[in-house]
């Protein structure tokens, strides 16, 4: 179920570990919601940074954030919380990788473990200088917990495929029932 390409030998495929990176930032009171906690946006942001350059890094080039899926929120993020965005590749397509990526908090001043407060998928799709796709090494599991997550971006792409199928037909049927939407 992988979109390699037409021939998978011509662009040499790269290991996981290539791009790789952990992007760490401290929570400050500039960065708060009503609530007093960090904004989701605010975390957003930097899973969209930190996924970018791990896309940028596997794909020697720019590329763009195409989709976010599944960005979940397991815990708040607090001021004071010193936040580790770690990214990596876990699929690759022709112009296309998911990049996944935890987020990890622990206290700024304390020595405890960070715990993971959120998780996203994310889509980039590789362009060259004219905005046009442009093709993309193929990534290499290097371990089991790297080839468990190049199989389960396989599903979610499968899932994102007939989602927007799916969508596409119903609204193709109601146009031709003459609804406007």
């Amino acid at each position: 179920m992988t979109d390699q390409g037409d021939t998978p030998g011509d662009i040499p495929g790269k290991p996981t570990s290539a791009s790789r990176t952990t992007l760490s930032h401290i929570m400050t009171s500039h960065d708060t919601n009503l609530l007093g906690t960090v904004h989701g946006g605010v975390i957003m942001k930097l899973v969209d940074d930190a996924a970018g350059a791990v896309a940028g890094r596997h794909s020697g080039g720019p590329a763009v954030t195409a989709s976010m899926d599944e960005m979940a929120f397991l815990e708040p993020v607090r001021v004071g919380d010193l936040l580790h965005v770690k990214a990596q590749v876990n699929w690759t397509g022709r112009s296309s990788m998911e990049v996944g990526v935890r987020v990890m908090a622990e206290r700024w001043n304390e020595s405890t473990p960070a715990t993971q407060v959120g998780s996203a998928y994310l889509v980039f799709a590789a362009v060259d200088a004219e905005g046009k796709p442009r093709r993309v090494p193929q990534v290499i599991p290097e371990t089991e917990q790297d080839k468990r997550r190049n199989q389960e971006a396989q599903i979610r792409r499968t899932h994102r495929l007939a989602r927007r199928q799916a969508i596409k037909d119903l609204r193709e049927r109601r146009a031709a029932e003459g609804y406007e939407d």
